[in-house]
């Protein structure tokens, strides 16, 4: 289990930015395989480390406790290393491959990328090629959780093929398009946020399910 299980026919699911009890109930009966703490302030998702480790708590084993941080430094890093038990560290602002290798200190880690018009896939993997996963989000003002999906076309089909085992797709996602990004795409997981709020920062336990669902669904459908 895990997120970074890749298993062709099963799509794992991430739901970030969860704040309360209640939400990481819903996401863990809902049949998630990662839950997503958001560690930077300016977010409306953020949570401090002694939260996070409460809230890590409540998960089961094989459910991944994802730390999301953008351009921490040294000293909140380590905070949020000491507080809470993070199974797998998502480094979404600018680090650079030898940063995120040192910080992430041997643990799993992925590297978020900003996809726009010409987004350099192949650099991209081969500078971070030390990387779990490369979590493929949209380009949006601030980091992530913009609720604005990006142009899937404009992957390279040849290297979605190549790198599947390690592809996170994010960025806009929802019950509605996640089913055409599997069919079009078969990454190894999907990342929702906004996605599944009834506001920002709002989680509504209905739409996680029914995300999971709409997952699964795209999974049998495509099994046939």
């Amino acid at each position: 289990m895990g997120l970074l299980t890749y298993s062709p026919g099963r799509t794992r699911v991430k739901i970030c930015g969860l704040k309360t009890p209640a939400d990481v109930d819903a996401a863990v009966a809902a049949g998630v395989d990662a839950v997503g703490f958001v560690f930077y302030p300016p977010s409306p998702r953020a949570v401090s480390p002694n939260i996070a480790a409460s809230l890590i708590s409540r998960l089961p084993a094989g459910v991944d406790a994802v730390g999301l941080v953008v351009n921490a430094s040294d000293e909140q890093f380590e905070a949020i290393r000491a507080a809470a038990s993070i199974t797998l560290w998502q480094f979404h602002g600018d680090e650079s491959p030898q940063e995120c290798e040192r910080l992430a200190a041997g643990d799993p880690w992925m590297k978020a990328a900003r996809i726009g018009a010409q987004f350099p896939f192949d650099e991209f993997s081969l500078q971070y090629s030390q990387a779990n996963a490369f979590l493929l989000d949209a380009l949006v003002e601030g980091y992530g959780g913009g609720g604005v999906p990006f142009d899937w076309q404009g992957i390279p089909q040849v290297w979605v093929s190549a790198n599947a085992p390690r592809v996170v797709l994010s960025g806009g996602l929802n019950t509605h398009n996640v089913g055409e990004a599997i069919a079009r795409l078969h990454p190894c997981a999907v990342d929702v946020s906004s996605g599944v709020e009834i506001s920002k920062g709002i989680k509504d336990p209905v739409l996680m399910a029914q995300f999971i669902e709409a997952v699964r669904a795209a999974d049998a459908k495509a099994s046939t």
